[in-house]
């Protein structure tokens, strides 16, 4: 009796085999695909609490979440060498939306960050350059020597700050640091020199007053606010103030959902878009908020092993970088939300209300995911 034959008569050997071939032929990965669906469904239930019920906003969240599922699935069904091919297009159409948000676009309490497709939807394109930069600057660097020289790691650069600074005009710095945090990964994973990197952070050190000044009045205000909130407890520390009490108010086990005074008495601001974990923590309490956080490092670190995988360096650089912005998305919202960060209006991902973040964030994971399941 051979070895081969002695797998084929141990039980379950069939099933099992057949089993990881249909997940192969699908291009999804099982233990991605579930983590992330089971930050979409906790989300859901989340949001249907933080807006008292409202089922208009609680049904036009699930609707756009099942579209991003579906984009997802979509998207992994690409073969990588599509990306590689269109990546310039991707970056150059995303950018042309970008500045027409500046010309052309719809504003919203003093800010223009989305376009309007007449009696369709409206959506943000900043958002979908987390996406193009990194696939820009990884084709960019694919067939060039790495470490990248010093030539090359300066047009990555300025293929980075382009469209940030269109973003950023617009205004939208939370998003602007995002993509910025994109492509200079995809940079950094291409094996850029540190000393180059912390030329970086003393020019940016020593350029800091000089920033200062470009700052709009606002934006300043949020940045000494997280020094001492409680300078300003009915303005521009209120945010701040209130979530963390909400989530102190919380304890272990939280009030339930529904029972938040914090959040269901509307003292919490943007309680089911950038400041929802605050509801989290009120309602469902320290143990809740470490449930989330347990989907995502499982979705981080599963991700992050992928993106080991991948096959060549094109791919590596943009599921790498793909990965770490997710883990900063995360990070950001909940450090903004607990007074560590400035807020910067980065909603938290996959469970804060809106359409454009989540399809851009299940399209990166749909990414992921096409490039693993495909060796050549």
């Amino acid at each position: 009796m051979t070895d081969r034959d002695f797998e084929r008569r141990l039980p379950g050997t069939v099933e099992m085999s057949s089993l990881a071939r249909r997940w192969a032929k699908s291009h999804l990965d099982p233990i991605l695909l579930f983590g992330l669906l089971g930050i979409v469904a906790y989300g859901l239930v989340v949001l249907y609490s933080a807006v008292g019920k409202n089922q208009t906003i609680f049904l036009n969240q699930a609707v756009r979440m099942l579209f991003a599922v579906c984009v997802m699935i979509i998207v992994a069904q690409i073969h990588p060498r599509i990306y590689l091919r269109w990546a310039p297009f991707v970056y150059l159409g995303g950018l042309i939306l970008t500045v027409a948000v500046l010309l052309n676009g719809i504003e919203v309490k003093g800010s223009k960050r989305w376009l309007e497709i007449p009696g369709l939807f409206r959506f943000q394109p900043s958002e979908f350059m987390k996406i193009a930069v990194p696939l820009m600057v990884a084709w960019f660097l694919h067939e060039r020597q790495l470490p990248p020289s010093l030539k090359d790691a300066a047009i990555s650069a300025i293929i980075v700050i382009a469209p940030a600074i269109a973003i950023i005009f617009q205004p939208d710095l939370g998003t602007a640091l995002l993509v910025l945090f994109a492509g200079s990964v995809v940079i950094i994973l291409g094996g850029i020199n540190w000393k180059w990197i912390a030329y970086v952070f003393a020019a940016l050190a020593t350029a800091t007053p000089g920033l200062w000044l470009l700052l709009k009045d606002y934006q300043k205000q949020r940045i000494l606010t997280l020094f001492n909130p409680e300078s300003d407890p009915l303005g521009a520390g209120w945010n701040i103030i209130q979530s963390k009490t909400a989530i102190g108010s919380g304890g272990i086990y939280g009030k339930g959902l529904f029972e938040g005074t914090q959040s269901q008495l509307e003292f919490l601001p943007e309680s089911h878009t950038d400041f929802i974990i605050a509801v989290i923590g009120e309602e469902l309490g320290f143990m809740g908020i470490m449930f989330l956080l347990t989907l995502y490092c499982i979705v981080i670190s599963r991700s992050i092993y992928l993106s080991v995988q991948a096959s060549d360096t094109f791919q590596r650089l943009v599921t790498g970088a793909l990965s770490f912005t997710f883990f900063v998305y995360v990070f950001v919202n909940i450090a903004m939300v607990m007074g560590m960060l400035p807020v910067v209006g980065v909603p938290l991902p996959l469970v804060s209300y809106g359409g454009s973040s989540a399809i851009t964030l299940l399209t990166g994971f749909g990414i992921i995911m096409g490039v693993i399941t495909r060796k050549t």
